[in-house]
This record gives structure tokens, C-alpha cells and sequence, in this order.
């Protein structure tokens, strides 16, 4: 089954196509791209289209390689032994499954999501090669290998915090999700706000674009910050004309606390506003 848009997924052509090629290659698909663009929801989409299940492994500055194949125990198994726990004849009981364990061995085709690889020590994905290659890895403490009954849907999500490796990208089909132009927000709005009145919609994208394009801002505004804004405007029952004098006026937005997220962009946003008062 091939992947589209849906209710609640706005995907772009290239976006589609993209996830379709990566899928037909059994290559994982790696995304870029600023964050809040919908990078790790695209993971759940793919699963929802294809009928299947999402198998979620969120990376840490301090997760290892080896956690998504599994985990040893040895510690328990040495203080089991001391207590005269019969279990530990059986060393499987001290190894700990990871994504990719569970993935490999799922009944159905999973979606296998690898969240913001660029997190981990440069190492990492290099460490994962072989296993994301062949779709197997061998247990030492048991002998046995794993193998993927059912090759996985493999998407691994990257905020270009760091570089990947170059013999890690050569085994990616690679995506970058650039952020959304006007036309493409409304309908991204839509699908949360379908009831939303088109004048407030224009006022508000025309804000949130004027506020993403001041020169220095440290944190451009996402996707899902918009989101927030909107769902507090209608909360607020903000009109709309507040937030078109708002733009011609050069004024900080009203509930700015959704967009701007740290007192330097707040600071210069005020800052712009001033001096485009003053020279009016």
C-alpha cells in the first residue's frame, strides 16, 4: 500500500515519494529538516498506511548501539546466583530485548522509528551498519542470530545537530522535509482547525511568517508552535483585526509565549518593533 496524505498528515509530493522509494528499496528513510516539522509523526502515518505497527526507539545523548539489539544483565544474574535462583541456568533470562530485536521479530512488517539519531556519539550509526544491512545480529551469551522474519519499515529522523557518517548516508534513502510555504500551512492547519475562519488564518499565517524571516531570531518558530497559537487565538477569542494591526504596527504578537520560546528572540522582536515605530 502505497502512502498518501491523510486526515490528520499533510505529505508534500516529494515528501510521498520519497517514503514510497525507501519502502521499495527496503532502505531505511532518513529525514532531515528544523524541528516541528513533522518528522517523527511521519513515522505513524507510514504505520497507519500501511496497516501496521510502530516500534518507537528515541535516542539519548547517552544510548548505545547495543541497546537496540539487547541488553545483558550480568549483575542480576551474579546476585540470582549468590541467592540460589534457579533461573539463572537459563542466561535468557537476564537479556534484555531492544527495538531492533523487537522489530526483527514482530509478527507483521513494523515500522521501525530510530528518533534523532544525531543525539548519540558520532560512533553510533556506524555501529548499527551491519545490523541495518543484513537485518541480523548475533547474541553472544546464547549463540543464536536474529533475523528479520519481516523486514522493517526503518525511518530514522535527524535535526542536523552533527554530521553522519558518510558509509552510514550510503545506505539511506534521504529525505529533507523543508518547511512549509503558505499554502502549505493553511492546509496543515486545516486538518487541526477545519472550522477555522479564513480571515483569522490569514492574519495568523502572515504573523507567524513575519516573525520566522526577522534576521537573528536564535528559534524560528515551528510548525507545531503555530498549532498552539492558533488553538490559544481561538481560545481567546482573538480578533483578527488585532492580529492585522498587529503586522502593520510592527506590535509583539498577542500570546507570543506560544511562538517566541527564549527572552533573547523576545527581546529583539521588541527591539525591531520599536525602531519600525519610530521611523513611521
Amino acid at each position: 500500500m502505497a502512502f498518501e496524505s491523510t486526515d490528520t498528515y499533510v505529505a508534500t509530493d516529494d515528501l510521498r515519494i520519497a517514503v514510497n522509494a525507501a519502502v521499495t528499496l527496503e532502505r531505511p528513510l532518513l529525514v532531515k529538516g528544523e524541528p516541528g516539522t513533522g518528522k517523527t509523526v511521519l513515522a505513524q502515518e507510514v504505520a497507519n498506511a500501511l496497516g501496521t505497527n510502530l516500534i518507537q526507539w528515541h535516542i539519548k545523548s547517552s544510548t548505545k548501539a547495543q541497546q537496540g539489539l539487547y541488553e545483558y544483565d550480568a549483575v542480576s544474574r551474579l546476585r540470582d546466583s549468590q541467592l540460589g535462583d534457579e533461573k539463572v541456568e537459563d542466561i535468557g533470562n537476564y537479556i534484555k530485548r531492544g527495538k531492533l530485536w523487537e522489530a526483527f521479530t514482530a509478527d507483521n512488517r513494523p515500522v521501525l522509528l530510530i528518533d534523532e539519531i544525531d543525539k548519540a556519539d558520532i560512533e553510533f550509526p556506524n555501529d548499527l551498519l551491519q545490523e541495518l544491512d543484513r537485518m541480523e545480529f548475533h547474541v553472544y551469551e546464547t549463540g543464536e542470530t536474529v533475523k528479520a522474519e519481516n523486514r522493517p519499515v526503518v525511518i530514522i529522523t535527524s535535526n542536523n545537530e552533527k554530521e553522519l557518517p558518510d558509509a552510514f548516508l550510503r545506505r539511506c534513502f534521504f529525505h529533507y522535509i523543508k518547511f512549509p510555504d503558505a499554502d502549505t500551512m493553511a492546509a496543515i492547519v486545516d486538518v487541526h482547525f477545519p472550522d477555522l475562519k479564513s480571515r483569522l488564518l490569514k492574519e495568523a499565517l502572515g504573523v507567524f511568517y513575519q516573525l520566522r524571516d526577522i534576521p537573528g531570531l536564535k528559534k524560528k518558530p515551528s510548525t507545531s508552535e503555530l498549532l498552539d497559537w492558533i488553538k490559544l487565538l481561538l481560545n481567546e477569542d482573538v480578533d483578527p483585526e488585532v492580529l492585522r494591526e498587529t503586522e502593520q504596527k510592527k506590535l509583539i504578537p498577542p500570546l507570543h509565549g506560544a511562538l517566541l520560546k527564549n527572552e533573547q528572540d523576545v527581546h529583539l522582536f521588541e527591539r525591531l518593533a520599536f525602531m519600525a515605530r519610530g521611523n513611521r
